[in-house]
């Protein structure tokens, strides 16, 4: 979780900063790689603890797992 924490931080700092300089190729590659690291960070979070995210953003296994422990923000 604290990994993910950490890719989100830059991502919204990249998106703001490619709000103003919507032409920096190199922010813009750095910031689809970290789009995509996350992606696979996020995965792999819940594959191991559950899904991260409701309202179809995140996956659930049988049964629903929104009510098992641990939350995200327990792990």
């Amino acid at each position: 979780m604290e990994e993910i924490q950490k890719v989100d931080f830059v991502l919204v700092e990249l998106n703001l900063y490619l709000d103003t300089h919507p032409t920096d190729l190199q922010a813009l590659q750095q910031f689809n790689q970290l789009a995509q690291r996350r992606r696979q960070l996020a995965y792999d979070f819940e594959m191991r603890y559950g899904p991260m995210m409701h309202f179809g953003h995140s996956y659930s296994r049988f049964p629903w797992q929104w009510p098992e422990t641990p939350w995200p923000w327990q792990v």
